[in-house]
C-alpha cells in the first residue's frame, strides 16, 4: 500500500541553496568549531535561522522546530537533520558562540568573503543607524563586552521602551551589507559615525581604488572634521548649521542652477569650512518641493487656528491708550511666521460721569480703547519658505576632477539602500518577535544573524537582478507588468504553492516536487543549476 507525505518547500529551498553557495555554513563551522556530540553544527544552526526568518512566518526562535516541522530538511540541509535539532538550546548556545567568537568580526569576515564571491563594486559605503525597541527584563552580565539594553533617543518612536542601536555599512551596489555592529541602546549617531571613519581611514588608504563614505547629516560635526579630512567623504550638511540657510538663500537667489533630471536641479559652490575645502551642492527636486508645500500649508492652517484665538482675546480687550493697543497687537504679530498685519482699527469706547444716557454737558470720566484687525496670509514670505525647504546641500571634500556634481547627488540619493535594509530587518514578519531573548549577549549574537538574512536576501536579490539583465529577461510585478528589477520579496510570494510530495511504494520512495509553473521554473533558472537539481527542472 503507497503512502504519501507532503512537505512545503515555496522559496526555502532558493534561500538554501544560496547559503549553501556562499559557504556560510561552512565559513561558520570553521569559525565555531562544532561539538563532536552536537547533531547540527553552528553553522546549520545559524542557517536554519536564517531560514526561519526569510520564511517570514512571523515565529520567535524558540518555534523554529516547529517552522521546519512540515519542511523537506533533507533537501534544506542534509539528510538526516530533524526539525527538533533547531530547538531552543542549541539556537541559544550557538548565539552565545557567536557572541563569544566576535559578533562584529564574524559578521565581517562573511560579509567580505561573500563580496569578493559575487564581486560587489564597494566604491561607495554607505553607513547609518537604527534602533531596536525591546520589551522586558533583560539578564544583567558580567560580561563587559556585551551590549546594554537601556533608554535612548528611540527612532521606532517609543521612548518608554529599552533599546539597542544597530550600525549598517552598506555597499552601493546592490546594498550588500559590509559591516554590522551593535551599540548600547542610549549610544548617539555622533560618536558612532566618528568611530566608523576612523575605521575606515586605514581601509581605505590601503585599497588600490578610490573608496568614499556616504552618510546623513550626523557624520558632519565639528568633532568628526579632523577624521573626514582624511577620507573622501559625501554628506548631507546639518540644516541647523546657519551657514546652511546663507548657502540656500544664496543659490536661490542665483541663476546658475543645472538640471540633474527633469524634476532635479542643483547649484554648486566651493568654500572652506571646519578647516576642509569642500564643494557643496545646493539641491532641489519637484518631489521635494511638494512635500514642502504640504508640510507649510499644514503649518500655516495650523498658525491660523492658533491666530484666531489670539485675535478674539484681543478683539476682547480694553487699553487705557491707542498705543497700547497697537503694542499689543504688534507683540502678536512678531511671532506669526505664515500671516501678516492686513489691517487694524482703533474704536474708542468713551466712558461718562453720572448714570442714564450721557448729554452734550456730561463730564468725560474715561476712554478705553478697543482695536480691531484683519490678518491675511503672508504669501511672499510663505513662498521663500517653500523655496528653501524644498532645498537642502550635499556636502564633499571628493576634488571635482575625481567626481561630478551629477555623481556626488545620486551617490548621496543611494543613501536608500541602508534605510532599505532597515526597513527589511524591522518587517514584522522577520526577526523582530525573536527579540524576546533575555540575554543581552545573545540580543547581540542575534543581531549577527539578522544582518546575516539580510547579507543572503541583499546578496540573492542582486544575483537575480543581474541574471534577468544579462538575458534581457522580465518577470511580472504586483500589477502583473513586467519588471527586471523585482525585490526578492515578491519573488518569494511568486515561489508560494511549491511542496515535495514523497510517495513511498512497496518499501522504494519516489520525490515529486509539485506546484510548479511557468514564471517559477523561469525565475528559478536564473540561479544556476544547483537550484534547478533541488527542484527538479531542467536547467534550461
Amino acid at each position: 500500500m503507497a503512502s504519501v507525505h507532503v512537505e512545503r518547500l515555496d522559496h526555502l529551498g532558493l534561500i538554501a541553496c544560496m547559503i549553501k553557495d556562499f559557504g556560510l555554513i561552512s565559513m561558520i563551522d570553521a569559525r565555531l568549531v562544532p561539538d563532536d556530540q552536537e547533531e547540527i553544527t553552528p553553522g546549520e544552526a545559524v542557517a536554519g535561522m536564517i531560514l526561519n526568518g526569510l520564511g517570514f512566518a512571523n515565529r520567535p526562535l524558540s518555534l523554529t522546530p516547529q517552522f521546519f516541522t512540515n519542511k523537506p530538511l533533507d533537501l534544506l540541509f542534509r539528510p538526516g537533520v530533524r526539525a527538533e535539532m533547531f530547538n531552543r538550546f542549541k539556537l541559544g548556545r550557538t548565539l552565545d558562540e557567536v557572541h563569544a567568537y566576535g559578533c562584529d568580526l564574524l559578521f565581517s569576515e562573511l560579509a567580505l568573503a561573500g563580496c569578493a564571491q559575487e564581486r560587489i563594486e564597494q566604491r561607495f559605503h554607505h553607513l547609518d543607524t537604527t534602533s531596536f525597541a525591546l520589551s522586558g527584563t533583560y539578564v544583567s552580565e558580567s560580561d563587559k563586552q556585551a551590549i546594554a539594553i537601556t533608554h535612548g533617543y528611540s527612532k521606532d518612536h517609543r521612548p518608554d521602551l529599552k533599546q539597542v542601536v544597530l550600525e549598517l555599512l552598506v555597499s552601493q551596489d546592490g546594498g550588500v551589507p559590509l559591516v554590522s555592529k551593535s551599540w548600547d541602546g542610549n549610544t548617539s549617531d555622533t560618536p558612532i559615525f566618528k568611530e566608523r571613519a576612523e575605521a575606515l581611514m586605514a581601509a581605505f588608504a590601503s585599497s588600490p581604488t578610490p573608496r568614499y563614505l556616504v552618510a546623513d547629516a550626523k557624520l558632519y560635526t565639528e568633532d568628526t572634521a579632523a577624521t573626514l579630512a582624511k577620507l573622501g567623504f559625501i554628506t548631507r550638511i546639518p540644516g541647523t548649521l546657519k551657514l546652511v540657510s546663507q548657502v540656500i538663500t544664496q543659490a536661490l537667489q542665483g541663476d546658475r542652477w543645472h538640471r540633474l533630471d527633469e524634476t532635479t536641479r542643483y547649484y554648486g559652490l566651493e568654500l572652506c569650512h571646519y578647516g576642509m575645502a569642500q564643494r557643496w551642492l545646493v539641491v532641489s527636486s519637484q518631489a521635494a518641493m511638494e512635500r514642502a508645500e504640504a508640510r507649510i500649508t499644514k503649518a500655516q492652517q495650523r498658525e491660523w487656528e492658533a491666530i484666531d484665538k489670539q485675535l478674539l482675546h484681543l478683539h476682547a480687550k480694553r487699553f487705557e491708550t491707542p498705543e497700547a493697543a497697537q503694542a499689543a497687537l504688534q507683540a502678536l504679530a512678531t511671532s506669526w511666521r505664515y500671516h501678516q498685519l492686513a489691517a487694524s482699527q482703533v474704536i474708542a469706547h468713551k466712558h461718562y460721569a453720572g448714570k442714564g444716557r450721557p448729554t452734550p454737558t456730561s463730564p468725560l470720566k474715561a476712554i478705553a480703547w478697543q482695536i480691531y484687525a484683519q490678518v491675511r496670509p503672508a504669501q511672499a514670505v510663505i513662498e521663500a519658505h517653500k523655496q528653501q525647504s524644498a532645498c537642502f546641500v550635499i556636502g564633499t571634500n571628493i576634488p571635482a576632477g575625481h567626481m561630478r556634481d551629477a555623481e556626488v547627488i545620486r551617490a548621496y540619493k543611494a543613501q536608500s539602500g541602508v534605510e532599505g535594509g532597515f526597513r527589511f530587518l524591522k518587517d514584522p514578519l522577520f526577526f523582530v518577535s525573536s527579540l524576546f531573548v533575555k540575554k543581552p549577549s545573545r540580543i547581540q549574537g542575534l543581531l549577527t544573524v539578522m544582518t546575516l538574512a539580510l547579507l543572503v536576501y541583499s546578496l540573492t536579490q542582486r544575483r537575480l537582478r543581474q541574471q534577468l539583465a544579462d538575458h534581457n529577461a522580465t518577470i511580472p510585478n504586483q500589477i502583473h507588468q513586467p519588471t527586471e528589477r523585482p525585490t526578492l520579496r515578491w519573488v518569494f510570494q511568486l515561489l508560494e504553492g511549491i511542496h515535495r510530495v514523497r510517495v513511498m511504494v512497496q518499501g522504494q520512495v519516489h520525490d515529486v516536487i509539485e506546484g510548479l509553473n511557468d514564471v517559477q521554473i523561469k525565475i528559478l533558472r536564473l540561479f544556476g543549476d544547483e537550484v534547478c537539481r533541488l527542484y527538479q527542472i531542467s536547467s534550461g
